[in-house]
């Protein structure tokens, strides 16, 4: 029998994972599906993103970089209360329980989410810009941030916020040109970027930004080109 209140199985345990809730996929449009599709996913945004935090905040093992689940205080088979960012990033937890779970769950983490970023899309933009900013500072998650491509839908294109005292504060947001906004996030020690549209990671320490799957074409052509031109001066020998 499944039960909303069962214990958690551990990571590396092979309990009876039916023996507690596995919480479903959560509802999402395709509107929505393909916005976080194009600014997390396609580009390798989340995927470089989670290789860079293994890299230079250390501990890949405990630390979770998803989306696209559950997210909820408890097991709760009514779904009350639960949001399905796009979004999460969390340092000091259990992956395998979060996998078990199909969803993040802070009674079985012991600790919100670090960090919870929003795509907007039509249908979700006025929610994300209102409930869920009530919701995640309830939660404890320590920033919230919300991206929007054109700006129509959270009424700005990039913002940020980070918990102070239980509420949430406004992160500044730098205008480096027409085409470049930025953040400054504490929890990443990284940069969130508006750039012409697109969603963009910028590591200040090193003054470049986190790889991107063009990035890495562009290093492959690049790399394939000066081959090329190696081999054009060993044939001219």
């Amino acid at each position: 029998m499944t039960t909303a209140n069962s214990p958690t199985p551990q990571a590396g345990q092979t309990g009876n994972f039916e023996e507690f809730y596995v919480f479903p996929e959560p509802p999402k449009s395709p509107e929505d599906r393909m916005t976080s599709f194009d600014q997390l996913t396609i580009t390798g945004a989340a995927h470089y993103l989670a290789d860079h935090l293994a890299q230079y905040m250390g501990h890949p093992e405990t630390t979770l970089v998803a989306g696209d689940r559950y997210l909820a205080l408890a097991p709760t088979r009514s779904l009350a209360g639960v949001r399905y960012p796009d979004l999460l990033v969390a340092f000091g937890v259990d992956p395998a329980a979060y996998k078990a779970r199909n969803a993040y769950v802070i009674a079985d983490q012991r600790k919100p989410p670090d960090l919870v970023l929003e795509v907007a899309s039509a249908s979700t933009g006025r929610v994300d810009v209102g409930e869920k900013r009530v919701d995640y500072a309830a939660m404890g998650i320590q920033e919230y941030w919300r991206f929007d491509e054109s700006g129509q839908h959270h009424g700005t294109r990039l913002a940020g916020d980070r918990l102070v005292d239980g509420e949430y504060v406004p992160i500044p947001i730098e205008e480096l040109g027409d085409d470049l906004l930025q953040g400054y996030s504490e929890v990443l020690q990284l940069c969130p970027r508006w750039v012409a549209g697109q969603l963009h990671w910028y590591f200040p320490p090193e003054e470049r930004y986190v790889t991107t799957l063009e990035s890495e074409r562009l290093r492959a052509d690049r790399a394939e080109a000066r081959v090329r031109e190696l081999e054009d001066k060993l044939r001219r020998q």
